[in-house]
């Protein structure tokens, strides 16, 4: 077997997860859209479907990440993340050119061009710190996409706080804001986030960890609920304004009280398997099975020279191909038919709830909501507890019962099913209830989602695996809402005579139509989680996680 070394220094992760948490809330800034997208429609003058495309180039930019997930496997973190900065420094930049009338005017190209760069700096900080600690935390990767996913879900919320309390609602101060202030903290944190020796799952206090973590953040959603809502029913002073946020930056920074603790209260160093390692060894030679947890960070070249020359020595007959659970390249996990399985229905489900994420104002306008902000709070709550929440139960089930996670997919799209009939119904007070329901079932389709693909497809080459998978969320916003919403309450409004649309048949037939998406999506879904049993079964069975004997080979 080839030697395998694993990169990175043999502290433990913990202090890239904190730093994760900032980079993944600045990864959250394509959830603005609905905040500045009115004062877009009314400088430059849009008509609906003019800015449901524009919501489409937002969801493109955010999700089209084949290139950083090429480049995680070339390049350190830092690199990844500086160009994630300047493209939202050059995006963001452009945006604000516009609303601010600048420079007026400039073509709606230029403009959904500078959205789509803008956006994409989303897909670069997200692969950057995902990979890495999943990297860094192999055998809980399904807790971990929980926060980091939770944390991006919740993002909104927190943009939602400070563009009503601190900007006093301006829109091209909130673009001048992610022009300047995200890029400098993603800069900040780039030091944080690099490998680190992969943790074992074995200390005793990983568990607890991940419990103040999570508790942590479910803390913060909950405090950005409320401020939410206390800001929108009263009228807050400036002093009274900067303290809730200054709270609020003091709950995002919680998660670094894990490695001020370990720091100050150190039990041992965190070593693969469980062994104790010395703090000045930079590399670590695995054995057993720490090799596979290892192996993603193997040199491929080396591994294929080896294997050549046991080939040539009759040693090894003839190379297969990995069965699911174990290390996919790409064009090997293309031509297996539960990859298109899983593809499909996240195209379906966050395809369909991104939908309503870009009309999320027009909605409320339709359906009489005077501020639409509070929706975006909303949906930004119970997308974050569909996250961290699928992210935690699927572990549990998964580890207890083999349940494979997909099963949770299947509930996602059964709930959101049911959501878009009550939108469609248009119910008395039914419009916060089901916003609510939506964002939960579509956290879970994100947060589920990644471990899955890591899972059935291995974790070598997961960066350009994940990030395709990541590609359903703009077709699904081209095909839903571009095409779909933007067409269907134009032609309300032309018959309304008006260019701004009221009443629920604004988006009665988009709702419908995405029911009956979803309602194939349930379906497809069971599927899956059928298919797929075996392979959860072979990975959980005796309740912890089993690398492949082939796995990384």
């Amino acid at each position: 077997m080839p030697k395998i070394v694993v990169k990175g220094g043999s502290r433990p992760p913990w202090v890239g997860l904190a730093a994760a948490v900032w980079v993944e809330i600045s990864a959250g800034n394509a959830y603005n859209f609905p905040l500045y997208s009115p004062a877009l429609k009314s400088v430059m003058g849009f008509n609906q479907q003019q800015l449901t495309m524009l919501g489409v180039a937002n969801d493109i930019g955010e999700n089209v990440g084949l290139l950083p997930g090429i480049a995680c496997n070339k390049f350190p973190p830092w690199a990844i993340l500086s160009v994630g900065v300047l493209a939202c420094f050059l995006g963001y930049g452009v945006l604000w050119l516009a609303v601010s009338q600048t420079v007026n005017p400039l073509p709606y190209w230029l403009l959904w061009l500078a959205l789509v760069i803008a956006t994409n700096s989303n897909a670069w900080f997200g692969t950057a710190v995902l990979v890495t600690n999943m990297r860094n935390f192999p055998i809980s990767r399904g807790t971990v996409s929980g926060i980091l996913k939770g944390y991006v879900g919740i993002s909104a919320a927190v943009y939602t706080v400070v563009f009503s309390l601190v900007l006093k609602g301006s829109a091209s101060k909130l673009l001048l804001f992610l022009t300047l202030v995200i890029p400098l903290l993603c800069l900040a944190m780039m030091y944080f986030i690099r490998p680190c020796t992969p943790a074992s799952g074995e200390d005793s206090l990983e568990h607890v960890h991940f419990l103040f973590t999570q508790a942590a953040s479910f803390l913060l959603s909950i405090y950005l609920l409320t401020t939410t809502i206390i800001s929108d029913v009263i009228s807050l002073s400036d002093t009274v304004s900067y303290i809730l946020v200054a709270i609020m930056v003091i709950l995002l920074m919680s998660p670094l009280a894990i490695p001020v603790k370990m720091t100050f209260f150190p039990t041992r160093s965190f070593g693969v398997g469980g062994g104790e390692t010395t703090p000045t060894d930079p590399l670590l030679t695995p054995s057993s099975s720490a090799t596979h947890l290892g192996s993603f960070v193997d040199n491929d070249d080396a591994s294929d020279v080896e294997t050549l020359l046991a080939v040539g020595e009759g040693a090894v007959k003839k190379k297969r191909r990995p069965k699911r659970g174990e290390d996919f390249k790409f064009r090997e996990a293309l031509i297996k038919a539960d990859f298109w399985l899983l593809w499909v229905l996240y195209f379906l489900g966050v395809g369909s709830g991104v939908t309503v994420l870009n009309n999320l104002a027009q909605i409320g306008v339709a359906f009489d909501l005077e501020d639409t902000t509070i929706l975006l709070a909303i949906f930004s709550f119970c997308n974050f507890v569909g996250r961290i929440g699928s992210g935690a139960i699927s572990e549990h089930f998964v580890r207890s019962r083999t349940i494979p996670r997909t099963l949770w997919m299947t509930c996602a799209h059964i709930i959101m099913a049911v959501t878009f009939i009550l939108f469609a119904l248009a119910l008395d007070g039914i419009l916060y209830a089901a916003t609510a329901l939506l964002g939960i079932s579509y956290g879970i389709l994100y947060s589920v989602m990644v471990p899955t693909a890591s899972e059935l497809f291995g974790l070598r080459h997961f960066g350009v695996i994940y990030n395709f998978m990541l590609l359903g969320n703009p077709v699904g916003a081209l095909l839903f809402s571009g095409l779909l919403a933007g067409y269907v309450y134009d032609a309300e409004a032309a018959r309304q005579g008006s260019s701004t649309c009221l009443g629920p048949d604004c988006f009665k037939v988009t709702f419908l139509a995405l029911a009956g998406v979803c309602g194939l999506g349930t379906i497809l879904s069971i599927i899956l989680t059928v298919r797929v049993r075996p392979v959860y079964q072979m990975l959980y069975s005796g309740g912890s996680f089993r690398l492949p004997q082939n796995s990384g080979h």
